[in-house]
């Protein structure tokens, strides 16, 4: 038999009767128990009915307050144990000084979409000098936030960091409010391949995590992301960040004047599949500059039929994302952003932004060696 749950209100006039009026807000959430005997208790009583009226920072507080964490997709058919933990903190604010990118304010990309399809650009030597100076930005936000990286700290904590850093060096965070993303910076975790959200969950011993940095300042953007251990982690796992990092760093090798966009996939997917690892497909890497995600497309799959050469001035990513086992494709949580492997088994990527010059490749966001 169910049990009698009464109203929920502290000052129902009816004396707190047995009641079905549920809160659709907390039922949507998962939580349960926000039961009212009729509308005015409701209206007065569910701390969570302040969703239709309280600022997004306002209504975090007030649902952490009362009901702690809580996974917001209960009902979700996770593929491994990785759970979201919400609520999530409210936007993080960036200085009026600081100049934004298009999308800042709606959330659109319109400038990416209208240059959709057409060939990648060739940048002058003043553009590249402004790659090179955000790219190196870039990496060293990438760095603070990878120092601390331990068990216990929330990837929310990382975001924060991020943030910080990010705009203490007079950029903005180029994520923030991109096709409204809500987040300064991109946390994958295990099952992750990408565009994990920062939340409440605190990294545990064992876990692998992949920052993804962007910042855009002087009116460009600069792109790199690496995957990390969170204290000390499995065999596989140090395999799977050994062979991500291998798959970007040969990859990278062949990039030169000439070279054509659909060889660099050639060369990936071979080294993943020989450490018994499989490529992501449904990411590529990018062109960007003025842009976040422009041409040329980059694929990190054999057999593919990505269009164009590389050409000095051309600047562009290279990110492999690898799977453990053999399933390279992607399953979406409810969030419609975090990107997860289908069998619940880890994933690493390792990403930089590359300038074509006359003579090879120049890593705009170059870092140094792993122990790992």
């Amino acid at each position: 038999m169910a049990s009698v749950v009464l109203c929920q209100s502290t000052t129902c006039p009816n004396g707190n009767p047995p009641s079905r009026m549920e809160c659709p807000t907390c039922n949507k959430l998962g939580i349960r128990g926000s039961f009212f005997c009729g509308q005015e208790c409701f209206k007065s009583g569910c701390t969570l009915s302040m969703h239709l009226w309280l600022p997004s920072f306002q209504r975090t507080k007030v649902v952490a307050s009362r009901y702690g964490s809580y996974n917001p997709f209960p009902n979700y058919s996770y593929t491994g144990s990785l759970r979201p933990v919400y609520p999530l903190s409210g936007t993080r604010k960036v200085p009026d000084h600081i100049p934004r990118p298009e999308y800042a304010e709606n959330g659109q990309p319109i400038s990416e979409m209208k240059q959709s399809g057409q060939p990648p650009r060739i940048l002058t030597k003043e553009e590249q000098e402004k790659m090179r100076t955000v790219c190196r930005l870039a990496r060293e936000v990438l760095d603070i936030a990878a120092s601390h990286v331990r068990p216990g700290i929330t990837t929310d904590e990382i975001d924060e960091i991020v943030h910080n850093a990010t705009i203490e060096r007079n950029a903005y965070p180029s994520p923030m409010n991109y096709r409204n993303f809500p987040k300064s910076v991109c946390t994958s975790v295990n099952e992750v391949i990408c565009h994990g959200i920062p939340d409440r969950r605190k990294l545990r011993e064992g876990d692998i995590i992949n920052i993804d940095v962007t910042l855009f300042y002087q009116g460009y953007h600069g792109d790199l992301n690496e995957t990390y251990p969170v204290g000390e982690i499995d065999e596989d796992a140090k395999k799977l960040i050994r062979t991500a990092r291998s798959c970007r760093d040969e990859a990278i090798k062949i990039c030169k004047p000439g070279a054509l966009f659909r060889d660099v996939g050639k060369v990936i997917e071979p080294i993943a599949r020989a450490n018994g690892c499989a490529t992501v497909r449904t990411y590529t890497g990018h062109g960007i500059n003025d842009l976040f995600h422009c041409s040329p497309n980059v694929p990190h799959y054999a057999k593919n039929k990505a269009v164009g050469t590389m050409k000095a001035g051309m600047v562009f990513t290279i990110e492999p994302m690898i799977n453990l086992g053999t399933n390279w494709d992607t399953v979406h949580w409810p969030d419609n952003w975090t990107a997860t492997t289908v069998d619940g088994k880890k994933s690493a990527q390792f990403e930089d932004t590359l300038l074509i010059t006359e003579t090879g490749v120049e890593i705009l966001t170059v870092g140094t060696k792993s122990d790992i």
